[in-house]
């Protein structure tokens, strides 16, 4: 201590420069300055400051005192400085975030107005614009403010016998109906009935969380850069991929669409949490709003566990290689622990929060945690060794705990997830309707080359591969030291260009490695995957350090690296930027002018006779998503629902679906009236549907299934003694029409009654 007292006073004579070289590698500069300072401070506090010149100590002197408190004052107004400048760049940045995500929401607002001509159509037009199904979670929004009370509208939606025929349901726990229950709460007690329609102030909210959404990738992307040009970076790309990172365009009310804006503000808040740099007060702030933002993730999407459990491999990954300190780990055990507890709870008792594999892997991952104290100890070999066995050990404990809960509490949809996969990953082949029915859903297929294409258009995916391959090369570097016994650097400085030392990148390195593997395989995991991509990417481009870790590599001297790592990490983002907004801000900006109408006056024309000509309690049997249009504008009840997690409606689905396959009347009419089913819609698009992937037809599908076809030198011939139902049906001859009644019919849809007294006719 007294040797770097001797370093920081202007009066040092006959040291050793050796000396003050060899302490200059072994300290870092931070700390030098910090002693020094508090030193200097605490001296001129005493009024004597202490020099060491051959051995006497000189006394207090009016001049070497006002000299001692200059660099005080110095410190502190280069502190104060410091701070403003700090000051200002976040609160510009601040404003920024919110713009962005402001005129983004007012853009989607404009699109969506302009595509389906919005403002301009009824009520029952609007209304079919709802599409995939998602109509269906609009109608409880509007059964809720119809209510007489919320606490009436919900007590309704919990013992529901007037959706499913034949079924009372909790529809609540059923469809995750949170969204619109907090929606028509907020419309209620904020009088907003008396300035704005209910339709509006529900597209509104879904618009505005789509502004959250945008921002919280932002402000990730700003925090882990350091400069929230990041941010902006990360939001154009956002915007010009919107086809392949949001499906809010045409499908509003889907549950993804509520849900992703909340879990991107989860990472976010998990990205400033484990980030070192950071206050007590800021890491707080950080705990609480990813504690608050998992519950709620949780809350509105009944899939939202097995999302949090890729989050928690990235996590776990992390602690066994020791890059996070314990106590931040544990502090996100807590937050999983009890986010599941809770949305446990206000789902009902559901019991496939008990067997998630969230759950099982935070099971496994404590027991393991205190069974293997001293895992992070030791040479590599050893470290090596502890660390396959905690793999072992928290795996073959998490699915211990999973079986034992799945047989205490018998959950449905276990073994038919399980069978799925089997299929998907080619490890078994299988006739059965509901599951080739779902590996021919778009969402679950695997992803065209056309994806691919237009992020290497938008050149946001040659930027993420090389992004990607410096963390990467970074992140196994520091994993290597740190099963070597090296000690992980706190606090990072740019010139020591190591960008896989910060926790919150390589959360993100493992975080987009796991959903882009997924992506891969599932075309509907591109909307997790590809936010980040472009989060991820304008870090890269925008972060010094990165370049820096570049240059390291390289051994670059011609060029003081510092400086250069600096100059790119401002020129890159400004050249793709200008690049973008050259290219893709007149195409953003005519799509809000080159928009076709939507109209579907088929559909219109259907519905309208099913308000004014059908009996008030008609059971109506069709496909899923034109069910759910139906419920949505009549309220009439009907037999299945677009809800594909679901087995027991996929199998309500199936029966429903044999009005296409090649099956005898009776068989067909014994599969409506065993559902209670008072008409049954038959489109024309689904029977004389043309595609290219045969196999996924509906009428294929259910000739598979039925044992209806036959296999000659590698094609598929569909043959049975009975003509397929729909073709037939048409044909008005017996004994269809001893069963069926057509009772309306226009281009699209032929609407049959199912006869409640059978009439042989011949």
């Amino acid at each position: 201590m007294t040797e770097l007292r001797c370093r920081k006073s202007d009066t040092l004579e006959g040291d050793n420069e050796e000396e003050e070289e060899e302490e200059e590698t072994q300290q870092s500069e931070p700390e030098l300055d910090a002693i020094d300072v508090e030193e200097v401070s605490s001296d001129a506090a005493d009024g004597n400051l202490q020099q060491k010149d051959g051995g006497e100590v000189k006394g207090d002197e009016p001049e070497q005192e006002e000299e001692s408190i200059k660099p005080v004052r110095t410190h502190r107004s280069s502190s104060t400085s410091a701070f403003l400048q700090r000051l200002v760049r976040v609160f510009f940045g601040c404003v920024a975030a919110v713009a962005c995500g402001m005129l983004y929401a007012v853009y989607l607002s404009t699109y969506h107005d302009r595509k389906f001509w919005f403002s301009t159509k009824q009520e029952l037009e609007r209304e079919i614009t709802f599409q995939e199904g998602s109509g269906l979670y609009y109608y409880y929004y509007k059964h809720m403010l119809a209510a007489p009370s919320f606490e009436r509208g919900f007590y309704e939606l919990t013992i529901d016998n007037k959706t499913v025929s034949g079924q009372t349901i909790n529809a609540v726990e059923r469809l995750s109906l949170y969204p619109e229950l907090i929606t028509s709460f907020v419309y209620r007690i904020t009088g907003s009935q008396d300035f704005v329609e209910p339709v509006y102030f529900y597209v509104g909210a879904v618009l505005g969380l789509q502004a959250v959404y945008v921002t919280a990738l932002f402000v990730c992307s700003w925090v882990m850069s350091g400069t929230w040009v990041a941010g902006m970076l990360a939001v154009a790309w956002y915007v010009i991929n919107r086809s392949d990172t949001t499906r809010v365009d045409h499908a509003l009310p889907l549950r993804d669409n509520w849900a992703l804006p909340y879990f991107s503000c989860q990472v976010a808040a998990l990205t400033g949490f484990l980030s070192n740099n950071i206050s007590s007060a800021t890491e707080m702030f950080c705990y609480l709003t990813m504690s608050a933002t998992t519950f709620t993730f949780l809350l509105v999407w009944e899939h939202s566990h097995y999302v949090l459990f890729i989050q928690g491999l990235c996590l776990f990954l992390l602690d066994s290689f020791d890059l996070v300190p314990p106590r931040k780990m544990a502090d996100i055990h807590k937050v999983y622990l009890s986010s599941l507890f809770l949305a446990y709870l206000f789902h009902f008792q559901n019991a496939t929060l008990l067997s998630s594999p969230l759950l099982s892997l935070l099971i496994g991952s404590v027991l393991a945690r205190y069974f293997q104290q001293k895992m992070k100890m030791g040479p590599l070999v050893a470290r090596v060794m502890k660390l396959f066995l905690h793999f072992h050990l928290v795996f073959t404990t998490g699915i211990t705990f999973s079986y034992l809960v799945k047989k205490l509490i018998p959950v449905s949809d276990s073994d038919f997830i399980l069978k799925f996969l089997e299929v998907k990953f080619g490890l078994n082949t299988t006739t059965d309707f509901v599951t080739n029915f779902l590996l021919c859903q778009e969402s679950l297929q695997t992803p065209g080359q056309d994806f691919f294409l237009r992020l290497t258009q938008a050149s946001v995916l040659p930027f993420y591969l090389l992004v990607l391959s410096v963390c990467l090369l970074s992140t196994l570097q520091t994993i290597y030291r740190r099963l070597s016994g090296q000690p992980m650097k706190t606090d990072h400085r740019l010139e020591d260009g190591r960008i896989g030392e910060q926790p919150e990148v390589i959360y993100h390195v493992f975080h987009t490695l796991f959903f882009g593997g997924l992506a891969l395989l599932f075309e509907g995991m591109k909307y997790l995957w590809t936010p980040y991509v472009c989060m991820f990417t304008a870090f890269g481009v925008c972060c010094p350090g990165l370049w820096m870790t570049v240059f390291k590599w390289l051994k670059l001297k011609s060029i003081h690296p510092v400086v250069l790592s600096l100059i790119l990490s401002t020129a890159v983002p400004t050249i793709i930027g200008f690049s973008l907004w050259r290219e893709y801000c007149p195409r953003v900006l005519a799509e809000l002018s080159d928009l076709p109408e939507f109209y579907d006056p088929d559909t219109v024309e259907l519905i309208s006779w099913i308000r004014s000509q059908a009996p008030v309690a008609a059971v109506f049997a069709g496909s899923p998503h034109l069910l759910a249009t139906i419920k949505l504008c009549s309220g009439a009840a009907v037999t299945s629902l677009p809800l594909y997690s679901d087995i027991n409606l996929l199998k309500r689905t199936e029966d429903t679906y044999q009005v296409y396959a090649m099956r005898s009347a009776e068989d067909v009419y014994k599969l409506l009236t065993s559902q209670k089913t008072n008409y049954v819609i038959i489109q024309e698009s689904i029977c004389n549907e043309l595609s290219f992937n045969k196999g996924c037809r509906i009428k294929d599908l259910l000739d598979i299934s039925n044992g209806h076809v036959v296999y000659d030198k590698g094609e598929i011939y569909s043959f049975s003694k009975h003509g397929r139902f729909c073709h037939e049906i048409k044909m008005n001859y017996s004994p269809y029409t001893n069963y069926f009644t057509r009772v309306f019919w226009n281009r699209s849809y032929h609407v049959y009654k199912v006869n409640s007294v059978i009439s042989f006719q011949y």
